[in-house]
């Protein structure tokens, strides 16, 4: 963190005046708010307005401050102390680490930071089921397998129990459940859970895969999904409801499908359906839209056709350690992990939990963009499958080469040819951040499909860059594509460096990289090549510098 003072309170900072000398409560208070966050920096001796007005007299010895605040937090809080000139006074800033679970006051008082309507910060009390959620949201607590108060084995509908088997047919889930008897499925799958005295009740998996209707709506009140059809702002398909899970996800696809249009292309001797959404990818966003949701929130799981796109949204936002940019690689760690499990052994998603595979998948496997998550915050989970047309020829190529091998393309393999097929051309450092790995990985990647024919190589090994091969762009009957892309030989790079600067008098390495199409590294060695011929001279450093005519240039 930086030492520099910051502009303005914000989620994760906050401004407490010391004139008067804030008492100790209120400090605790204000820290174990922010560590029910996101964490952050509490600033002593700052107004709220940000002007700096310095420490009381009695905080200016800050060496006992940490370890009055581990004394009155439980569990003990460990916070770093620092002493800060601003505007000629001292002030103390307090980093202040994200809580991993929750944390009160000695007093037992629970705070949590939120933002207003206006964007400007509050500190608000920590109810009841926000500690549970977060605590499920850190894995410590798993709300699904507990029981629910209230319910007894009746609130069981025996035609849900009778769906889960057809379902563990229908998706090839774990045989061993159609085996079983009701007590023996009920214990397999967490579906009820046993009390001191010997009785089983159903637990909140239980009511949410084979409980009555009746029971769901007064017991879990949170439980709501939303199917609707927008198109041009007009409402075609607005309808909420409260089914069990497996009756839910029935009632989705059977609703979803009128909307789903579906053409078929020729590969080969087969015709191989081209839907404008995915089945597979649907199933596996709404299934994990219904699995993954916070039960402790208000607020229904929506899926929401669109003119672009479909949007599957849920309460809830993603658990601690899954981000954006990890998606695609990190362990999967379900909020509601009974319930995960049961739906895995079912086979309504995928048995290895890396589901977000599968929804990645049903988009690039079509030449459709990446699914989207961009508008996931810590609320909601919110995923974006954009609807444009598929590339057909992408298309073909993938059912050829996954046919070729008898199996699918990996994951890895199918992003990566995905982004030549947008970009061009692409380097192992442009791939890494798209396979969410090192540039190790996506380099071998690249060669395991330069090794299939799919794409070819240019380029020294440091500047190497890849496209689509002959091969490819031939079978698509698009040669000059090929061509085009496959770029100039470096004596035509040379020439255009320097046409342009003769041209134009100078030229940046930005403008070489545009010019000739190049990655990074191709730029500076094409560059060094002809400031060591001495055709081009170098003026400035690093981000600023240019090149003009050199001495030696023709």
């Amino acid at each position: 963190m930086t030492d520099a003072l910051p502009s303005a309170e914000s989620l994760t900072v906050e401004f407490k005046s010391d004139l008067k000398k804030l008492p100790d409560r209120e400090l605790v208070e204000a820290i174990v708010c922010l560590a029910n966050a996101e964490g952050g920096e509490l600033w002593l001796g700052v107004e709220d307005d940000g002007r700096p007005t310095g420490l009381h007299v009695d905080h200016q010895m800050l060496a006992g401050l940490a370890g009055m605040v581990a004394a009155r937090t439980s569990p003990s809080l460990t916070v770093r102390v620092s002493s800060v000139e601003a505007a000629g006074v001292c002030v103390a800033r307090i980093e202040v680490p994200k809580a991993q679970g929750e944390v009160a006051t000695n007093n037992g008082v629970y705070l949590r930071r939120r933002l207003k309507s206006d964007g400007s910060p509050e500190c608000v009390p920590m109810l009841p089921h926000e500690r549970i959620s977060r605590a499920s949201s850190f894995g410590l607590i798993d709300v699904s397998g507990q029981p629910v108060a209230g319910t007894t084995l009746a609130d069981l509908d025996p035609l849900e129990r009778e769906r889960l088997r057809q379902a563990v047919q229908q998706y090839g889930g774990d045989r061993v459940l159609l085996e079983l008897d009701d007590e023996a499925l009920d214990g397999a799958l967490g579906l009820t859970a046993r009390l001191q005295d010997g009785t089983r009740v159903p637990t909140l998996t239980g009511l949410l895969l084979v409980g009555r209707e009746g029971a769901l709506r007064e017991r879990v009140p949170t439980h709501e999904f939303a199917f609707q059809v927008l198109a041009q702002q007009a409402v075609r398909f607005n309808e909420f409801r409260r089914f069990p899970l497996l009756k839910a996800l029935d009632w989705l696809e059977t609703n979803f499908r009128p909307y789903n249009p579906e053409e078929e292309i020729q590969v080969g001797l087969f015709r191989v359906p081209v839907p404008m959404v995915d089945m597979a990818a649907f199933r596996e966003a709404v299934a994990n839209a219904l699995i993954h949701r916070d039960y402790h929130r208000l607020g229904a799981v929506h899926v929401r056709l669109e003119d672009e796109a479909l949007v599957v949204s849920n309460p809830g936002g993603l658990m601690d350690g899954v981000t954006l940019a990890n998606l695609l690689v990190t362990e999967p760690r379900p909020r509601n992990r009974t319930l995960a499990d049961a739906m895995k052994r079912v086979g309504v998603v995928e048995r290895s939990g890396r589901g977000v595979d599968t929804i990645f998948r049903g988009m690039l496997k079509f030449g459709r963009p990446s699914p989207d998550y961009s508008r996931t915050d810590s609320h909601s989970v919110v995923v974006r499958l954009p609807t444009e047309p598929a590339d057909l020829d992408f298309r073909r190529l993938v059912v050829e080469e996954e046919r070729r091998r008898s199996a699918e393309l990996p994951i890895d393999s199918l992003i990566a040819l995905a982004a030549v097929r947008e970009l061009k051309r692409v380097t192992a450092e442009e791939l890494a951040s798209r396979i969410q790995r090192d540039a190790a990985s996506a380099k071998r990647t690249l060669e395991a499909l330069t090794e299939a024919g799919l794409v070819e190589a240019h380029g020294n090994a440091r500047g190497r860059s890849y496209t689509l091969s002959a091969a490819v762009y031939q079978r698509q009957g698009d040669k000059a594509a090929y061509t085009r892309q496959a770029g100039f030989t470096d004596l035509q790079n040379e020439q255009l460096v320097l046409n342009y600067v003769r041209q134009h008098g100078q030229i940046k390495r930005a403008d070489v990289m545009e010019l000739c199409r190049l990655g990074e590294n191709q730029t500076k060695a094409l560059l060094s090549r002809l400031k060591g011929d001495g055709r081009l001279t170098q003026h400035g450093t690093r981000r600023g510098s240019y090149y003009t005519t050199g001495p030696d240039a023709p």
